[in-house]
């Protein structure tokens, strides 16, 4: 009996059962799956024949399951998505959507666009191997030279020919002071560069674009740049050097938003600084004349997919 069962049901049927479990009337889920009723009618009439039993009690608030329908309807929610994930798998080969891409980014690119177009890729191609890089550009754009990386979101450094790349978008980065909730600083308002200029610091190092705006607007304040500095790349450390002690961290907008307003329980928060902090933008950047693959350039347009929806916002 199982086995007669398993080979009358079709995943139509199927369909229909959680079609009418969801909607409660049998015109509703006939409208949902751009069938018409009688024709609904005739397939439930056909599934409680292969069953032996009613699916569903007719009730004056509509149809509401059986016993055997809550089954159903649970099994066939399971059965429906297999069915979905298989199809996006066949048509993610048949794309070419398979393989590994290798991504590059600086932090605040890789918070607002990689993440998001991982996100996006992944509900196209599941078993599509991502890799991320996340480091400041210089270490980036040697690997792109090298093959090691698809396309980068960087900045090209100084004494690199841009003729080689592929450039697309300019975009902007806006920098954040971070502490710990602990901080002197952490309700004051308004606050001038030379507020800041005794307490200890953790950022990147000389040269790094973050480190050159935070610089440029100590010295249009006319305040000495703090002396007082941990050098590092590390987000894990800049995070743990504000939870054990008074140290102030710039970070792009993007990962301040990130672990001040969508990270519970992180204890950080912003500071109110009157000078705002732009960064030199960055861009999109491939090397000139490389052909990627069908997945490297399906993330690249779901990357620039970001870059038009920020753009928009």
């Amino acid at each position: 009996m199982p086995e007669k069962l398993a080979n009358r049901l079709l995943p139509k049927h199927f369909s229909l059962i959680r079609a009418i479990a969801d909607y409660g009337q049998l015109s509703l889920a006939a409208n949902a799956l751009s069938i018409t009723q009688p024709a609904a009618s005739r397939m439930l009439a056909e599934i409680e024949r292969h069953v032996g039993a009613s699916i569903f009690a007719r009730t004056p608030k509509g149809m509401e399951p059986t016993a055997i329908g809550c089954a159903l309807a649970r099994r066939a929610e399971n059965l429906l998505e297999e069915i979905r994930e298989a199809a996006r798998e066949v048509d993610a080969i048949r794309r070419g959507l398979t393989g590994t891409v290798r991504v590059g980014a600086v932090t605040g690119g890789a918070v607002a666009f990689v993440v998001p177009a991982i996100q996006a890729l992944k509900t196209e191609a599941g078993t599509a191997d991502i890799h991320v890089e996340v480091a400041p550009s210089g270490p980036l754009i040697a690997d792109l030279l090298s093959g090691q990386l698809d396309f980068v979101l960087g900045r090209i450094p100084a004494g690199v020919d841009a003729r080689q790349f592929n450039i697309t978008g300019v975009l902007e980065e806006e920098v954040d002071l971070l502490v710990h909730q602990s901080h002197p600083l952490a309700n004051a308002e308004d606050l001038t560069m030379a507020d800041l200029v005794h307490f200890p610091w953790v950022m990147q190092a000389p040269g790094a674009p973050v480190r050159q705006a935070l610089e440029a607007v100590f010295v249009a304040q006319g305040a000495p740049i703090p002396s007082n500095i941990v050098n590092t790349t590390s987000l894990l450390v800049m995070i743990a050097m504000l939870a054990a002690s008074n140290a102030i961290a710039p970070m792009s907008r993007e990962v301040s938003d990130l672990l001040c307003r969508q990270t519970k329980g992180s204890g950080l928060l912003q500071l109110d600084v009157r000078q705002s902090i732009a960064v030199a933008p960055y861009h999109l950047i491939s090397l000139g004349g490389k052909r990627m693959s069908p997945i490297a350039t399906r993330m690249r347009e779901l990357v620039i997919r970001e870059f038009d929806i920020r753009r928009r916002g």
